[in-house]
């Protein structure tokens, strides 16, 4: 009986494949289904031969529990975005100077879905984990079993172990047909196949996942032995095993041949039956990728080419602002509906009062609405031909259209920001929002929803109150149960483990992101020690220039953030940097300033700048005088070379390096 629920489970995963990745089905629906539930009941009947990658699974189940946090073994980086030939060029150029050698491109379509990292170990899929914040994500292995296009085995000859990254799509016609439903159900429609592919893959019942149809495309593959050096072959040897690779995928010699792709891509994509937002382009070699290397947000071996957003005429009807978090107040247009890349759009963003000034708007002007990047709503012009019965010119508000307050515009800044920073409602909510994400103190089942809930119960007046929460307080309120109050409390405690370097991007100091807010909690060691830090300190740490000194200096400077800091040390937050992290952060390199050069066989470049920052240099990117020395490798920039020995800078080896750090 083994050997027939064996070949069982093999027939059918066939016609999964040649139903979901070949789209070249053999048989029908009909037959198919009577074969899985044939299988089923031999199953049921034979439970000793139960198998968790058998056909039968990929129906989900509805009682998945919450998602794992997995840290990604490779990091999960962004592209930088082009959006015209000439940053297609400029990136081809970069490429051949980093390079100094001969270089191939692949180009592929850039899927718009949500990113995927699917582990497989001895040909069985054992872990799906998504983007997250790029070092960590959600374990939705549930989940992405129940997507037929992804093989739960893999046959062929396939390493022991790797790693492939794709994106999760919701086809087009599964999209339309779940607003038909939701709309039907009068629930909120989903704006975008995006959305709601992402939305999808974070449900806690696999077997809703299951029903939503959910597609995915792969695109990159990692591991200690993958088949070949090169991109474009590792995906076709993917392709072989099973997994579903996207025959639009092109080996490009030179720039014509990229030129060509993206100009048949940009119209052909209307006829796909997922959406697409661009193209991307890969340097083939691994080996070439490596000596590439990455800056802080993404590889400099690759980039992405957005499509042109297409445009739509329609009626602008009024402006209404929004606040944000730090203050910013943003024009927001409100229009007639219109349909614009496959999602009906309502408003659109009109930035600040420089963009309204030169459009001239009027209430009532028909405007020209695109997408840019085919993400965010804009208002790109005006026809003016067009205009009859018009109302009032549009003017850019004076005070806050939340708490008053008169707005200010700061020299060098495009936006306005209302100044009453402890007393605004948005900002207020806005900085809580912040403070719990999940970059933050990731604390769970404080949204924006309960946030708002609190703040007009008086529970919450700043981020500090949040540890003052009782179980009692919460649970007398609508829509919060007594599960929902004990799981913000056990949010909160685990919150006081997070690392004073993410403390320091919770606190929301403006202009202080993950990056900076590593740089200040490195070079500052705590808390104590950032309060008095001064202007001139402050902008002696690397990439901190004079503006985010300022603000530093600000929000030190207030009695009221004082007030919150001094609760939330008293509330057992970390304000130091943890032993092991000062220990791992050595002085070999101390005041010394590192231009690195040429190409690296030990490690990367990114790994030696890593390493230059950990023992106390400073990663410069042009010799001067006040240059300490240059790693030098292969191959090395020859402006650079000249101008070292024109300065007498000492040129250093990559293993004369490694001794020097030991």
């Amino acid at each position: 009986m083994k050997s027939e629920i064996e070949q069982l489970r093999r027939e059918l995963e066939q016609h999964n494949y040649n139903y979901y990745v070949l789209s070249a089905p053999s048989i029908s629906d009909l037959e198919f289904d009577m074969l899985l539930k044939q299988l089923q009941k031999l199953e049921e009947q034979y439970p000793e031969f139960a198998d968790p990658h058998s056909p039968t699974q990929r129906v989900g189940s509805d009682i998945t529990s919450g998602f794992e946090q997995v840290t990604h073994q490779y990091p999960m980086l962004s592209l930088g975005n082009t959006y015209s030939e000439g940053e297609v060029q400029d990136f081809y150029d970069r490429v051949r100077r980093g390079l100094n050698e001969d270089f191939e491109l692949v180009c592929e379509l850039k899927y718009d879905g949500t990113s995927i990292s699917v582990t497989y170990e001895n040909g069985l899929l054992v872990r799906a984990v998504t983007r997250g914040d790029g070092e960590k994500g959600d374990d939705v292995t549930a989940n992405v079993k129940t997507i037929r296009s992804i093989p739960l085995r893999l046959s062929g000859n396939y390493p022991e172990k790797f790693e492939i990254r794709g994106e999760i799509l919701m086809p087009w016609s599964v999209f339309d047909e779940l607003n038909r439903e939701r709309e039907a159900q009068e629930e909120q429609l989903f704006a975008n196949p995006r959305n709601a592919a992402s939305g999808t893959l974070k449900l806690q019942n696999s077997a809703v996942v299951a029903s939503r149809k959910l597609d995915a495309y792969f695109y990159y593959m990692l591991g200690e032995n993958v088949p070949s050096d090169l991109h474009f072959q590792n995906l076709q040897a993917a392709k072989a095993w099973g997994l579903k690779i996207s025959d639009a995928t092109r080996v490009c010699k030179n720039l014509n041949d990229v030129f060509e792709f993206i100009k048949y891509w940009d119209i052909e994509r209307k006829n796909l039956p997922v959406a697409t937002d661009g193209i991307v382009l890969k340097v083939n070699s691994l080996s070439q990728q490596k000596n590439l290397g990455f800056t802080a947000k993404s590889p400099r071996w690759a980039i992405s080419y957005k499509f042109q957003a297409e445009k739509a005429v329609t009626r602008l009807n009024s402006v209404s602002y929004q606040v944000g978090r730090t203050g910013a107040v943003t024009p927001v247009a409100n229009l007639d509906p219109v349909q614009l890349s496959g999602t009906t759009v309502r408003r659109a963003s009109l930035h600040n009062a420089d963009i309204i000034e030169a459009l001239d708007l009027y209430i009532g002007d028909m405007v020209f609405v695109e997408k840019g990047g085919e993400i965010i709503p804009k208002i790109t012009a005006v026809d003016k031909e067009a205009r009859f019965l018009l109302g009032d010119k549009v003017q850019f508000i004076k005070n806050c259209p939340e708490c008053g307050a008169s707005l200010v515009r700061y020299e060098g800044e495009a936006a306005h920001y209302c100044t009453n920073e402890n007393a605004c409602p948005p900002q207020i909510k806005g900085k809580m929002e912040h403070f719990v994400s999940r970059k933050g103190m990731n604390i769970d089942g404080l949204g924006s929803e309960t946030i708002n809930l609190l703040y007009q119960n008086d529970l919450l007046r700043n981020i500090a109150d949040i540890y003052d929460l009782k179980i009692t307080d919460l649970t007398r309120l609508e829509r919060l149960g007594t599960k929902s109050a004990y799981n913000i409390q056990t949010g909160c405690e685990k919150s006081k483990e997070i690392p004073f370097e993410r403390v320091v991007f919770a606190l929301g100091i403006r202009f202080v992101g993950e990056t900076i807010a590593k740089k200040l909690a490195f070079a500052f060691k705590n808390i104590e020690a950032l309060e008095k830090a001064t202007f001139e300190e402050l902008i002696a740490v690397d990439e901190i220039g004079e503006r985010i000194a300022q603000s530093v200096v600000q929000y030190f400077a207030e009695p009221v953030n004082m007030e919150t800091l001094n609760r939330l040390k008293a509330f057992g937050l970390q304000m130091s940097l943890s032993e092991d992290k000062m220990k791992a952060h050595g002085t070999s390199l101390a005041g010394l300033s590192i231009v690195i050069s040429g190409t690296f066989s030990l490690h990367s470049r990114d790994e030696y700048k890593t390493m230059i920052e950990q023992n106390g240099g400073k990663n410069v990117g042009s010799v001067s005088a006040k240059t300490s020395f240059i790693l030098a490798g292969e191959n090395m920039g020859p402006e650079k070379l000249k101008k070292a020995e024109k300065l007498n800078v000492k040129l250093l080896s990559e293993s004369d390096f490694l001794e020097m750090i030991k």
